[in-house]
């Protein structure tokens, strides 16, 4: 059998390391056989009740109304990034500029969209803005040398002086906070380190740290909605009768089909859109009450009007456009801890995406990509200046289920409305034009959206357990009251080093960070067991329990009589541990029953048109985002003591 670099004597490859986990994709293969022999790239759905699935093409029209149907599923949350980001760093009283900003903000989630489709994890992934990112970035602005000014002088009618002199600076701030932490997060997926990362990281960090994002951000959902109760309320109101009252109620549409005709077909669009209809509703009592002439400041939708009128037709984002982004130590810090956060999450998206598009879990090369690409779509989204990150988008994912539609190429259809929205710049200045009252309602559902999605994230979690409800209740509360005291008192902290001074309150003023961290250091010292913790069920979840997992936790259950471990699996039956003829026989059942999903998953996570090139060349093995990654399938005890049979994997 002919060896290649990294493998034993026998040919067999050795473990990269110990902790990775054992994906189901991953099959054995001889060696030789990969090398010499072509790996067919076919992939046949088995998808019982999917309408289209990941590698179907729907018709035109078809892929254009799937890929509308996911805009308007994600339009209001991806608005509000940049038009919230504005207000941080001076511009919420600049229509134009929000225009501008909202416009690379549209163009960029566009082509993360495409670049994640593609080249990233090829699984039905939208790309919107990360909300996490804006408590950073409202703790790096609330530093004094970035504090607002007074914008009057600048807004006056006869005004020389250039408010582009107040907001670009900050702006330039936090585009290059973010494309530092766009590095490391580029450099942690082509490394395969996210996965090392992951193993540390349960459900009891994974709360605090989501659930303080929208929580931190009541303040600005406030600064919308107290321009009018009224209407922020009725786009409330509208929001919550629209997604929880009517959801399944079937409104008759005119349509037409090539074997019907002209027909009336009832569709949920109660269901489907609630969040554009409530916009829709709420936006056209603002502008009948302006032509009628009573409606108060706050709501008229007349006073945005000249932001559409000076916008350009068509805006083209470039590099740079609001000038050389600038590096601090405390706007890269703030940044990176949010990137780490939103890593987790996505890996999380990705699993569930091909739980519910009925295809195999990603392997571990595809996950790596995705991780990767996410970080260079971020970092172009800070060097073009979109004034905040992209990320994928956990209700898209449910939409995919709702419709029965995983089709890539209606998602990339997506990315490519997103894309042109972006350029078209009378569209970015007509989403600005939105009265803040009904941006207000929007908002604050959102942000309730966010706070839900990590507290869900409990169900993991053994709720009875004290050791566990002290952790979270205590990370959540520091979490809130340490960026609230540094809010009032924000020369407290005093090191003798202005840098030093500006990193740490950077830090501490932002909530997910301190609640993520305080989470992060208790749950992995204070003694608890992995199912108390949750992380047999998050791990199964996300596709990355291991046999070690197993192994512990059972162990764990002789010891104290632990009546809640897990019991023993097909795939992980360690009776005897100390015999390798019975681990042979586990890896074997658990290799039979990953060999059928490597037919169905090849096509699917590889790259397209380069994989038969990159399979012929052989140090691609060992790039964990090649489509031949290959590493050792063992487990900690079968690396670090009593080394088991090692074999072959290829991804």
């Amino acid at each position: 059998m002919t060896s290649v670099p990294g493998s034993d004597s026998n040919g067999k490859v050795a473990p990269m390391c110990c902790c990775m986990p054992i994906t189901p994709g991953q099959v054995e293969l001889e060696v030789d056989s990969y090398s010499d022999k072509k790996v067919e790239q076919s992939y046949e759905e088995k998808t019982s009740g999917m309408q289209y699935g990941i590698s179907d093409i729907p018709p035109p029209h078809l892929c254009l109304l799937f890929a509308l149907q996911h805009i308007l599923q994600s339009i209001s949350s991806t608005i509000t990034v940049p038009l919230v980001t504005c207000v941080y760093f001076c511009a919420g009283d600049l229509d134009l500029v929000k225009s501008e900003v909202t416009s690379t903000f549209l163009f960029m989630c566009g082509v993360s969209t495409i670049l994640q489709c593609l080249f990233g994890v090829r699984l039905s992934i939208l790309q919107g803005g990360c909300h996490k990112f804006l408590p950073a970035i409202g703790a790096l602005m609330s530093v004094d040398i970035w504090k607002c000014p007074d914008m009057a002088p600048y807004l006056a009618a006869n005004s020389t002086l250039d408010a582009g002199d107040v907001w670009k600076p900050r702006m330039r701030e936090i585009q290059g906070g973010i494309m530092l932490a766009s590095v490391v997060q580029v450099l942690l997926g082509c490394t395969g380190l996210i996965g090392l990362l992951l193993r540390y990281i349960g459900p009891i960090t994974i709360v605090p740290t989501i659930s303080l994002v929208g929580l931190s951000l009541v303040g600005v959902a406030l600064r919308f909605c107290q321009a009018h109760w009224g209407i922020s309320t009725m786009t409330i109101a509208l929001l919550l009768l629209f997604s929880q009252y009517l959801p399944n109620l079937n409104v008759p549409v005119p349509s037409w089909r090539k074997d019907k005709g002209c027909h009336v077909a009832k569709l949920p669009i109660f269901k489907l859109m609630p969040v554009i209809l409530a916009v829709i509703v709420s936006w056209g009592l603002c502008a009948i009450l302006t032509v009628c002439d009573v409606a108060p400041a706050a709501i008229r939708t007349d006073q945005k009007r000249q932001a559409v009128e000076t916008a350009s037709w068509f805006f083209w984002p470039y590099p740079g456009q609001w000038g050389m982004p600038t590096v601090s130590v405390a706007g890269f810090v703030a940044m990176l801890a949010v990137t780490l956060a939103s890593m987790i999450e996505s890996v999380g998206d990705y699993y569930a995406c091909a739980r519910i598009s009925e295809v195999p879990p990603p392997p571990a090369h595809a996950v790596n990509r995705g991780v990767t690409m996410e970080g260079f779509s971020s970092l172009l989204s800070g060097l073009i200046g979109s004034g905040g990150a992209t990320t994928s988008y956990s209700q898209n994912v449910g939409t995919i289920g709702l419709t029965r539609v995983a089709s890539r190429s209606v998602m990339i259809t997506a990315g490519f409305i997103f894309l042109i929205g972006g350029v078209i710049g009378k569209f970015g200045a007509f989403l600005v034009s939105m009265p803040d009252p009904v941006l207000g309602g929007v908002v604050l559902v959102s942000f309730g959206l966010v706070t839900s999605v990590g507290l869900s994230t409990l169900s993991f979690v053994d709720l009875s357990s004290s050791r566990n409800l002290t952790i979270i209740g205590t990370s959540l509360l520091m979490g809130l009251m340490v960026p609230r005291f540094l809010e009032g008192n924000p020369n407290a902290i005093k090191t003798g080093n202005e840098d030093v001074d500006r990193v740490i309150t950077v830090l501490l003023g932002t909530s997910m960070f301190v609640g993520g961290v305080i989470a992060f250091v208790l749950d992995n010292t204070v003694p608890g067991t992995m199912t108390e913790r949750g992380l047999l069920k998050w791990r199964q979840v996300s596709g990355t329990l291991s046999g070690a997992d197993v192994d512990k936790s059972r162990r764990h259950s002789d010891v104290t009589g632990d009546k809640d471990s897990p019991p023993p699996s097909d795939k992980h039956d360690h009776n005897d541990h100390n015999n390798d003829n019975d681990n042979d026989n586990d890896d074997d059942k658990q290799q039979a029953l990953a060999d059928e999903n490597l037919h169905y998953a090849g096509g699917i996570y590889n790259l397209p048109f380069i994989t038969p090139l990159i399979r012929r060349v052989h140090c691609f093995r060992f790039w964990p985002i090649s489509p031949t990654f290959l590493y050792g399938n063992v487990s900690c005890g079968g690396c670090c003591g009593g080394r088991r049979k090692e074999k072959s994997r290829v991804v």
